[in-house]
């Protein structure tokens, strides 16, 4: 009979050749960037090493597995589409990249009182600490937007329409207080209650912010909405779930990495995650986006007010 494991290594691998034989059959408009196969190498140059035992790669395996993922991932949206974050705008991918540590330590705050995963094999210098982890979560947010541009340039959910979701649309201020009510109860519940209640956190930034960036004149998914359009959406869903077999399935090999100790579940788990969590990546993937365009629109707009608030120098002789 096979283990949950090797279910879990066979869908990683089938998600994989999904997507790689997608790519292959889609017309070029730009040649692949070296730096496509400069990640392609080091991602299998760090699994073999990984295997091996050799050091500092297994410690370190997760943020070089990752950051060979995302130079993969863009220099084959750049094949198909001529364009990418990483080639086209660099200075946007690196304060993407920027801004994925902060995000990400919000959901780090949430776990320090809800207790549902923890970190073993770590290095014991703190400033190893530091590096290995602000460099992990530096590619968090990148590896979902990234994945999830493919996915578009390759004519996932073209076709897609938005109208299962668009009482979202309709009941924008309720879902907003629902987003704050789920972000506030695991903050006051019972710390034994609070550790069930991880689920609310994975929704509550996409319910409260989709509807502020939407009102607010930021970048929204409640727009693309409004418009009848649900590309996405669906393929932000499937970058979170495609990225989350990912993490799983490197985490699980890794000498530092992540295990999970919330008090469910724990009796299926494929890789470290107990199978129920991988509903929570298609929402935490829509999240990131929420939290994205949060703080790209509010730095925009505050950026704007501090050039429009600018006067010329006055001379009084």
């Amino acid at each position: 009979m096979f283990s949950l494991t090797t279910v879990g290594v066979a869908a990683t691998a089938a998600a994989a050749t999904l997507v790689a034989l997608e790519w292959w059959g889609r017309p070029r408009r730009a040649a692949f960037p070296l730096y496509g196969y400069a990640g392609l190498v080091a991602l299998v140059a760090a699994e073999l090493l990984l295997f091996r035992g050799v050091e500092p790669v297994a410690t370190y395996f997760t943020p070089i597995a990752w950051t060979a993922y995302i130079l993969l991932t863009d220099a084959a949206v750049f094949n198909v589409r001529g364009e990418s974050r990483l080639r086209s705008h660099p200075g946007e991918f690196a304060w993407t990249a920027f801004w994925s540590v902060p995000l990400w330590l919000l959901f780090e705050a949430y776990n320090w009182r809800l207790e549902n995963w923890m970190y073993v094999g770590m290095p014991e210098a703190l400033w190893e600490q530091a590096l290995g982890s602000t460099w992990a979560f530096a590619t968090i947010i990148p590896a979902l937007v990234e994945t999830a541009d493919l996915l578009e340039a390759l004519g996932w959910f073209e076709r897609a329409t938005a109208r299962g979701w668009r009482f979202f649309l309709r009941w924008r201020r309720a879902t907003a207080a629902v987003g704050a009510l789920f972000l506030v109860v695991p903050l006051v519940a019972p710390r034994a209650t609070a550790a069930y209640l991880f689920a609310l956190v994975w929704l509550g930034f996409a319910f409260l912010l989709e509807p502020v960036n939407y009102a607010r004149g930021h970048d929204s998914l409640l727009r693309d909405l409004e418009r009848d359009r649900g590309q996405r959406l669906y393929c932000l869903f499937a970058a979170g779930f495609f990225c989350g077999l990912l993490w799983e399935f490197w985490n699980y090999w890794a000498s530092a990495r992540w295990v999970y100790v919330f008090p469910m579940f724990q009796q299926w788990k494929v890789f470290e995650m107990p199978v129920a969590g991988y509903l929570g990546f298609p929402a935490f993937a829509v999240e990131c986006s929420a939290l994205l365009n949060f703080v790209r629109g509010e730095t925009r707009r505050w950026g704007k007010k501090a050039t429009s608030g600018q006067r010329p120098a006055t001379s009084n002789h």
